[in-house]
Order: structure tokens, then C-alpha cells, then sequence
């Protein structure tokens, strides 16, 4: 491979369309302000770089990513990319993630307010994110002991799994199809509305209005914690496994519950069945 080392890049497109480059402690940075470093190229290895400047990771095929930084400047960094590893990297810049396939990143810091939107294919292992638009409309998810702290999260994703991860976030996995989450914890207000095929195994639940207008939702072990008005118009299986504030309307289905502040059954189209004990 070719080999770069210890040098500053700051022209437009600096390294356009490099085949077969090992990219190591550089800097893209400088008065220049050149934007898309790295465009189009292949084969691509990257280590102890600094990314300052704008989207240097456009259309890259096989790109590896390790001890790196990309700061609140390196906007955009990384879209219409596949096959794509991020390991112990910083992204804190906006619009990090789009448009990918196949990635993977581990024990990575993000920064992000709109990160992961429609990306097909991606695994997280590690990692700590904050973010206000997280995952959009992306599918093929796999993610293991991640914390995410955000506003609208998992929002039209598809095919996810979720294990071992602290999520404290509103509106996650909104319209979500085939998602299932496991042995995690996830805090925010009204979650995971008009999801169909929504499966949460030993969670805890916490926050207001959860779990609205659902459909194929199930709950297995879990428990639910400052939860009122839970499961309006859902269908709904779920084995709670702690009190729960209030329950209102769902549309079919059980509910077991050990005990429940309210039963609110107002509407005449609302059969679900609440079994407490």
C-alpha cells in the first residue's frame, strides 16, 4: 500500500480517488479549508488522523477508520460509503453517518445531532453516543452494550436488534418494524409509537405514555417504571414483572401485571384484557 505519514492536508480533494493508501498520523486541517479529502477511494486504512475540515469520506469502498478524531467541524464525514470498520474513533461532527452499507464500529465516542440516517447494514459494540436525530430510517441493526443519550431516536428503522444497552431518549423506534430489544434499559417519554413487531425480552421501561398505537408488540419479563397511560390502541402481549401507573385502552391482547394504579377502559373498540396477580 501506499503510505502516507505525519503529514497536513488542507487542499480540495487532497487525496481524490487513492487506491490502496494507508493514511497515517496525518492532519486534514489547514488555511486552505479544502473540503473531501478522501473522495471516491478504495481501499482505504486510516489511523491516528485529525479531520477538521468537511465531508472527507464520500463514496469510499472498504475503509478502515482507528484511533482517530474527527471534530464538531468535519461535517458530513462519511456518506455514500460501504463496507466501512470504525474502531476507538471520535466522530463529533453532524450528519456523521448516511447512506452507508456494511459497517461496523467499535468503542467509538459520537457527538452527532443527526447520525445513522438510512445506513443498511451496521453493527455497534461499545459505544457512547449523544445525538437528537439517531438512526434514521436504517435497517439491518445490530448494536451490543451501547449508551445513547438523545431526542428522536431508531425512527423508521427496520430488522434491529438491540442487547445490553442504556438508551435515555423520546420517541424511540417510532414506526419501527421488527425490532427487538433485550436485557436493556431504555428511559424518555412516549416510546416506540405505531412500531409493528416491537419485542422488548427482560427490559426495564421507564417514562410516560409508552407504547402507543403498536402493533405485533410484545413484552417478555419486563418492568416498567413511572409508566402511565401505557398502551393505548395497541396490540399488545406483555408479562410485567413490577406495578405499573396506569393502563389505558389497548386495542387486543393480554397484559400480566402484578398490580396497576388504573385501568382506563373508555373507549368501546378497546379488548385488550389487563390480568393482575
Amino acid at each position: 500500500m501506499k503510505v502516507m505519514e505525519k503529514q497536513q492536508f488542507d487542499m480540495e480533494r487532497a487525496l481524490y480517488g487513492e487506491r490502496g493508501i494507508s493514511v497515517l498520523e496525518c492532519s486534514f486541517d489547514g488555511p486552505a479549508d479544502g473540503e473531501s479529502a478522501l473522495k471516491e477511494a478504495a481501499d482505504v486504512e486510516v489511523k491516528k488522523c485529525y479531520f477538521n475540515l468537511r465531508y472527507p469520506f464520500w463514496h469510499n469502498h472498504n475503509l478502515k477508520i482507528e484511533d482517530s478524531e474527527m471534530t464538531e467541524l468535519c461535517r458530513a464525514a462519511l456518506w455514500y460509503s460501504e463496507n466501512v470498520e470504525i474502531r476507538n474513533t471520535k466522530l463529533h461532527g453532524i450528519k456523521a453517518l448516511r447512506e452507508c452499507a456494511n459497517v461496523s464500529l467499535k468503542d467509538c465516542d459520537i457527538i452527532s445531532p443527526e447520525f445513522g440516517w438510512s445506513v443498511n447494514g451496521i453493527s455497534m459494540e461499545g459505544c457512547r453516543a449523544e445525538s437528537e436525530y439517531f438512526f434514521m430510517r436504517s435497517s439491518q441493526i445490530k448494536f451490543s452494550h451501547v449508551s445513547m443519550k438523545g431526542k428522536y431516536s431508531f425512527q423508521y428503522i427496520e430488522d434491529a436488534r438491540f442487547e445490553n444497552c442504556e438508551f435515555d431518549t423520546k420517541d424511540a423506534f417510532w414506526h419501527g418494524k421488527n425490532v427487538v430489544v433485550k436485557d436493556s434499559t431504555i428511559q424518555g417519554e412516549y416510546l416506540g409509537w405505531y412500531a409493528d413487531g416491537l419485542t422488548f425480552i427482560n427490559c426495564h421501561i421507564i417514562g410516560t405514555q409508552p407504547l402507543c398505537y403498536c402493533k405485533n408488540l410484545k413484552l417478555i419479563n419486563c418492568k416498567m417504571t413511572d409508566t402511565d397511560l401505557a398502551f393505548e390502541k395497541s396490540q399488545v402481549e406483555a408479562e410485567l414483572t413490577a406495578p405499573v401507573a396506569s393502563i389505558k385502552n389497548p386495542a387486543e391482547g393480554t397484559i400480566k401485571v402484578p398490580a396497576v394504579g388504573e385501568i382506563i377502559m373508555d373507549d368501546e373498540k378497546a379488548e385488550g384484557k389487563v390480568i393482575i396477580g
